[in-house]
């Protein structure tokens, strides 16, 4: 992981008794109740809605017991810095910060997508006791790469809370909270329900069913999706809901130009080595049409029709003489 370590931070400091601590941060860290009468503390708060510490207060509304200093429960920014030693980029900031449900990031390569919403992923699951958050990838090394962002930050919090489970692609916290990893397959996603947050990575190689089964999770729980990704062509439901998804998305697109650690020098380097196209897609968050395409994505995807039979039938498996049709055969029929 990138040392993003500030110079001079407190945070990177022995945090125990460090100088630069404040006093009203050594009383907030004692168990701390947070009123929340009308129950509308941003997303970002530790509000629950699950059993669990958080207890519920006078006229209905929610009291989070915390021993968390109140602004790391409120802020992820700080979290991020005083708690991580992690001092993000302005866009960054505005990711951490940003109270939309649904939220769409386009990303250029190596901008640090993985490492921020891991942050997120973090600050859910240790605030909001009792939360469930799903990370989806599209294949089982990039789901480990995005758990192990998740896993690594814990050990520089002050408190380290104790896992109930620990294994390669999950883990639960004392709180009641679990972070799972899943590959990219239909399969491996229907056997959870009312996640809190789901983050899916590298969303324009996710398959499209993937997505379609996660959308109706998120209906009793009111949870929060994530999808990021650097574009892959025109097509897919990452493409399209960040073309046509209209007010329910808030989008975020980062270019290279907008992260500090990449030099204009590299970028024309890369310009230069692998051309415009390339370029535009992977570097300045483009959708690009495939140059070899004889037709549009889009003008194959609107001739499609499933109200009418395809051409040819599926090959069928014939069956031996003498035996009935759903006895599979140990040798087909032999043919001229």
């Amino acid at each position: 992981m990138e040392d993003r370590r500030r110079p001079g931070n407190p945070a990177s400091q022995d945090r125990r008794g460090s100088p630069g601590r404040r006093d009203d941060d050594q009383h907030l860290s004692i168990p701390t109740v947070v009123e929340d009468p009308g129950g509308h503390l941003p997303r970002t708060s530790a509000v629950s809605r699950h059993p669990g510490p958080a207890r519920r207060g006078a006229k209905g509304g929610r009291r989070l017991v915390t021993t968390a200093p109140l602004r790391h429960l409120i802020d992820p920014v700080t979290f991020a810095r005083e708690q991580l030693d992690f001092e993000p980029d302005p866009w960054q900031v505005e990711v951490l910060l940003s109270p939309a449900n649904r939220l769409l990031l386009n990303c250029s390569r190596q901008a640090g997508k993985s490492t921020t919403t891991a942050i997120v992923a973090l600050h859910t699951a240790h605030f909001r006791p009792g939360s469930l958050v799903l990370l989806v990838s599209p294949s089982l090394r990039q789901s480990s790469e995005l758990f192990k962002k998740v896993t690594g930050f814990l050990d520089p919090l002050d408190d380290r809370p104790r896992l109930t489970e620990d294994n390669k692609l999950s883990f639960a916290l004392e709180n009641g909270s679990r972070v799972v990893s899943l590959p990219g397959t239909e399969a491996t996603i229907r056997g959870f329900s009312a996640p809190d947050l789901v983050i899916e990575d590298e969303a324009a190689r996710v398959p499209d069913a993937l997505y379609y089964s996660i959308r109706p999770m998120l209906a009793v729980s009111g949870g929060r999706l994530i999808l990021m990704s650097t574009p892959f062509g025109k097509r897919g439901h990452f493409f399209e809901a960040w073309t046509e998804g209209g007010e329910d998305w808030q989008r975020i697109k980062i270019p290279a130009t907008r992260c500090p650690r990449i030099t204009p020098e590299f970028l024309e380097q890369e310009r230069r080595a692998i051309g415009d196209w390339w370029f535009a897609q992977e570097y300045m968050c483009e959708f690009r049409q495939a140059t070899d395409s004889v037709f549009r994505y889009d003008d194959v995807m609107g001739a499609v029709s499933e109200d009418v039979p395809p051409l040819f039938a599926p090959p069928t498996t014939r069956t031996a003489a003498g035996l009935d049709d759903d006895v599979f055969p140990l040798f087909d029929e032999a043919t001229e």
